[in-house]
């Protein structure tokens, strides 16, 4: 078998003694039997990107294992001896309930102890956010949580956050990167200093839902929350610790959880994906809301910080909402609670991203409060946070099914959603109306934005360098023309530059920059074209609008959008 130079350097050390027996034994398996596998499990080191990791799990350096995530956690324990000299440090350890899941965050665990650093892991698995809020409840230098959203059965990931409970940004992320990169595999310390690990649990869940509770209710009478009929799935993740008690505690009496999907299990036997943007894996959900005669279904993913959420239309008959529609009513839902309450004063924001709905920004317009957007990620709305401390943060989300009520968690919480989607249904039901009516009340006053994503998934060696080519391809022969329609204006984050097709000038944006090609066409639609970072995919998020007069006229403004959407994706050449 020929081996690539590259290739055959990483293979030689993982057959040293730095590794153990089991390890290398797999290595020589692979070496006899699987030469595909052998060259994707150590083609390249797998990326710590400006996040953290995600990738499959099993032997070698592009793989998920004790060794490439000890090897992260050793140069993240380097980085923050050197960020905070002298002090005594501590972290927060989280985890889902993939395979290994418990086993990695142990290795996780012993390397940051071993290197000197008090470490608060909890006991079993648990929500992503809770790892968030814990990192602030118990003043943490860091926190990191073993998850890979919703990804497939057989990977596995690791998430980085700061000490403000969200994700790694700029500089931190670089410069843990740095660190991680001068990291040996032998200089790994993988012996646990037991005494400075803390097992945490209960107490914690207690603060978390509190917080929760006080984020995501507002007043809604309790005869509303029992008479609203709610279905809720955990689809095998972690969302079962903490969301059925949430809703309790707050007043929802009339909850019914799909028992058949209420137990973790990293290999999500009744799903195809563990995703709740996907419609097959609320399917169970959806038939227990046919039994039940449910108002609301309600689903998460594996690390609970998505959800998706399925409500009644004008016709009694279930449909899902996407995320940038759950975005738009929980943003006007909080808007609106927000002044009732006479608590905006233009002091205040909301926060979503450049692959979102250009709704957010008329309603934030409407109620007199900006609307930031940055780069895709929940790490950016938690940027903006830290960097507007003059500014009260309402809430904020993007079109992947997350949001973020509040800043007590500071990342896509599934918790706290869940909770203040509820809120919406149950006074929308008192008053006589429905979630899918106030939804068409907001496309009324604010104009009709329909959303629709095309993902083409490219996978391994082959799939990079497609996707690659197709970025490359649209940057040097850039559209003119989508749909019949001119394009307006390119954004590329890449360059950081906006030009203007109508005129040539150029605007230098003041935005991070990022693989993503944004276009703009003269009636109105919005493409952006990225790569996905978690995934072996490159996305096409389609934006298109009209003014809605009234709702009598949705049906025959939904077919035009519809229509106008499909023929976008003909002219790209994305069917």
């Amino acid at each position: 078998m020929d081996i690539k130079p590259n290739i055959l350097e990483a293979v030689n050390e993982w057959l040293t003694p730095t590794f153990d027996t089991a390890t290398q034994n797999a290595v020589r398996e692979m070496l006899a039997w699987s030469p595909k596998e052998l060259e994707e499990s150590f083609y390249k080191n797998l990326a710590f990107g400006t996040g953290g990791m995600r990738g499959i799990m099993g032997v070698g350096n592009n793989r998920i294992n004790k060794y490439t995530l000890g090897k992260s956690t050793q140069g993240l324990a380097n980085y923050l001896h050197t960020c905070f000299v002298d002090q005594p440090l501590k972290a927060a350890i989280a985890y889902d309930c993939r395979k290994d899941s418990d086993t990695l965050a142990k290795t996780v665990a012993a390397v940051l102890s071993a290197n000197g650093i008090e470490v608060y892991l909890f006991s079993e698995l648990r929500p992503t956010p809770e790892l968030s809020f814990a990192v602030k409840h118990l003043e943490c230098h860091c926190g990191i949580v073993l998850t890979a959203s919703h990804n497939p059965p057989e990977y596995n990931g690791y998430k980085v956050y700061w000490q403000d409970g969200g994700q790694i940004v700029p500089p931190e992320d670089e410069a843990i990167i740095a660190a991680i990169e001068k990291v040996d595999y032998s200089q790994i310390k993988l012996e646990a200093k037991e005494d400075l690990i803390h097992y945490i649990d209960t107490e914690l869940d207690a603060a978390f839902i509190k917080s929760s509770i006080a984020n995501a209710s507002f007043a809604t009478p309790q005869e509303a929350k029992n008479n609203l009929n709610v279905v809720f799935t955990s689809l095998h993740g972690t969302s079962i610790t903490v969301i059925p008690d949430t809703l309790a505690q707050a007043g929802y009496t009339n909850v019914h959880v799909v028992a058949e999907q209420a137990v973790p299990d990293g290999n999500f036997p009744t799903v195809k994906s563990p995703n709740p943007e996907e419609p097959e894996a609320l399917t169970m959900a959806l038939a227990l809301a046919a039994e039940k005669n449910a108002d609301i279904v309600v689903g998460t993913d594996p690390d609970c910080d998505r959800l998706g959420v399925a409500v009644r239309d004008n016709e009694g008959q279930m449909i899902l909402l996407n995320g940038n529609q759950t975005m738009i009513l929980m943003t006007a839902f909080l808007l609106e609670q927000w002044k009732k309450a006479g608590k905006i004063n233009g002091k205040q924001f909301v926060g979503s991203t450049i692959v979102s709905t250009p709704m957010m920004m008329e309603l934030a317009t409407n109620y007199g409060v900006e609307c930031k957007v940055g780069l895709t990620g929940f790490k950016w709305i938690a940027k903006m946070i830290k960097d507007f401390p003059e500014l009260e943060f309402i809430g904020g989300g993007e079109e992947s099914f997350g949001y973020m009520v509040g800043d007590a968690v500071r990342d896509k919480d599934a918790v706290a959603a869940t909770l203040l989607v509820c809120e919406i249904a149950a006074q929308a039901k008192a008053n006589g109306s429905s979630v899918y009516q106030e939804l068409l009340k907001l496309y009324v006053d604010h104009g009709f934005y329909k959303e629709y994503l095309v993902s083409l998934t490219k996978k391994g060696i082959e799939g990079v360098h497609q996707i690659n080519q197709m970025m490359v391809d649209l940057r040097e022969n850039p559209l003119k023309e989508i749909n019949n329609q001119r394009v307006i204006m390119v954004e590329d984050y890449q360059s950081a530059r906006a030009k203007n097709l109508l005129d040539g000038s150029v605007t230098e944006m003041a935005i991070p920059k990022s693989n993503v090609l944004i276009y703009y066409t003269e009636d109105g639609s919005k493409i952006c074209v990225r790569p996905s970072g978690t995934e072996p995919k490159i996305k096409f998020y389609i934006s298109v609008n009209t003014p809605l007069e009234s709702v009598k006229d949705f049906d025959a403004a939904q077919e035009e959008l519809d229509q106008k959407i499909k023929n976008i994706i003909v002219s790209m050449q994305l069917s």
